[in-house]
């Protein structure tokens, strides 16, 4: 219901109550009027009957034509007020109908129009109802303000609720589906590998065979921890303590655990001590977030590169950058470095594209955010926030 039709359905109860009001109020006087008429000239007849006993008789044979009856002295005789005006009580009476007619008429009139609206206003939500039943809801058109505009705002926050959640379980889905897929690919490479090796050292005994199983057998355990991870993390069981954590000694653990993978590539990390910076979060597990941000660092860095890394804390957050000297990221891999089983253009050999990914999911359940981006003096960096609330 519009505004307008609003003020006029209003507008017209107020004046259907004002005819009634006042017609109540005009029978109400022309009552008290005929009372005190007749009140007035019982005792104006009683008073000449007192002084003049004899004129008595011509007073009631002046009112002898009026019949019915009244109160005080002329009702001793047959009289009543409504006899002094029986004239004026039909006029009165003609406009006191009248007016109570046309109230009535328009009290009925608001009622019916606003009835009618109620059922419009329903009958179009429950039209908004069917089409979502059927696939084919739309934005409602009507934005009114009346008793059903709470109605309509909540079915509106419902079904959209409602389609999110079916957005959600859609790309879940394909997200399943995809990954699935993914998971596939990432086995059949070294089962592959493994198989022709064996079918090898049938043919022939060689050292390099059961290297190579050896290695393939490495990646697949590999896959499957980054997977138990990756499902621990979607279920919400991945169990994550929240203690004061010194940012200088994660990143100095973290370069320890990868002292050998480290030496093999030739690089060496440096953490300059720069002063006291806590986080809340898990020890163990953000340390495992950083030493995925170093690995893949490493893998593009020159032999005999440094990984740099930095730190710092302002009243909003803590942030750790780490960057190496390498050519740094495609343009076109930027927007998808943090997605599973993605890999870029530069991407290491034998890589399964998870450990960016995990990063990613393990800091952002602490509460913080990353990002990659390219230096502009070259080399890939990352930047991590954690924020203090």
């Amino acid at each position: 219901m519009s505004e307008r039709s609003r003020t006029g359905l209003l507008m017209g109860l107020v004046l259907a109550i004002s005819l009634i009001a006042a017609s109540l109020s005009a029978l109400l006087t022309a009552r008290a009027a005929s009372r005190v008429q007749f009140q007035t000239l019982s005792a104006l007849c009683g008073s000449v009957a007192q002084r003049q006993p004899d004129a008595e008789q011509a007073v009631l044979d002046a009112l002898k034509d009026r019949a019915a009856q009244g109160g005080n002295y002329l009702a001793r005789y047959g009289y009543r007020p409504a006899d002094f005006s029986q004239p004026a009580n039909k006029t009165i009476c003609l406009f006191i109908a009248a007016g109570f007619l046309a109230g009535a008429f328009l009290f009925a009139l608001v009622l019916i129009l606003g009835r009618r609206r109620q059922a419009q206003r329903i009958q179009t939500l429950v039209g908004y109802m069917e089409s979502i039943n059927t696939g084919h809801a739309g934005m409602l058109l009507q934005n009114r303000e009346d008793e059903f505009s709470k109605l309509q705002d909540e079915i509106y926050k419902t079904v959209t609720s409602l389609y999110q959640t079916r957005d959600a379980a859609l790309r879940a889905k394909r997200s399943f589906a995809e990954n699935l897929y993914n998971i596939a690919h990432q086995l059949k490479t070294p089962v592959t590998s493994i198989s022709l090796s064996l079918q090898m050292m049938k043919k022939q005994v060689s050292d390099q065979y059961p290297e190579q199983i050896e290695k393939q057998l490495s990646r697949l355990t590999h896959l499957e921890e980054a997977l138990l991870l990756l499902s621990r993390v979607d279920a919400g069981t991945l169990p994550l303590s929240r203690q004061d954590v010194d940012i200088f000694t994660v990143l100095t653990l973290a370069a320890d655990n990868l002292h050998e993978v480290m030496g093999r590539k030739g690089v060496r990390v440096d953490i300059p001590e720069l002063g006291e910076a806590v986080i809340q979060a898990d020890m163990e597990w953000t340390m495992e977030a950083v030493m995925n941000l170093l690995k893949d660092c490493a893998e593009h860095s020159p032999a005999g590169g440094t990984i740099h890394c930095s730190y710092g804390h302002d009243p909003l957050y803590s942030s750790i950058r780490i960057w190496d000297e390498g050519p740094g990221f495609a343009q076109e891999d930027l927007p998808h470095l943090f997605e599973r089983f993605y890999r870029g253009q530069n991407a290491a050999p034998g890589g399964i594209g998870l450990g960016l990914a995990l990063a990613k999911e393990i800091i952002e359940l602490q509460n913080g955010t990353i990002r990659a981006q390219n230096r502009p003096g070259g080399g890939a960096e990352f930047e991590i926030h954690f924020y203090c609330h």
